[in-house]
């Protein structure tokens, strides 16, 4: 999804991150951002977000989101059979849209 790729430290370039590989970060970013995914998920997520800014910019905004949420509801959990199906709502509704 970014435009351009990164460079490594020997100056070659980083291939770019597919839309699959992007809608498939941004079904997962919840997971993510609630410490919920398994290590190997946490890493693959973060590093497709250190070659991908426009993925960058979106786990930016749902973190802030996040925050906003917990500063908002002082921390109340909903019921684990709540959250189970919002993730899975979540995970069948994600759209992704292209970022110009």
């Amino acid at each position: 999804m970014s435009e351009s790729s990164p460079a490594d430290a020997s100056g070659a370039t980083s291939p770019q991150p597919t839309k699959a590989e992007c809608a498939e970060l941004m079904a997962e970013v919840w997971t993510l951002l609630d410490g919920e995914c398994t290590p190997e998920t946490r890493q693959k997520l973060k590093q497709h977000l250190d070659e991908c800014p426009p993925c960058l910019r979106l786990f930016g905004i749902e973190e802030q989101f996040k925050a906003l949420i917990a500063t908002k509801c002082s921390g109340d959990k909903a019921p684990e059979g709540l959250r189970e199906r919002l993730r899975l709502e979540i995970r069948r509704t994600t759209i992704i849209r292209e970022v110009p």
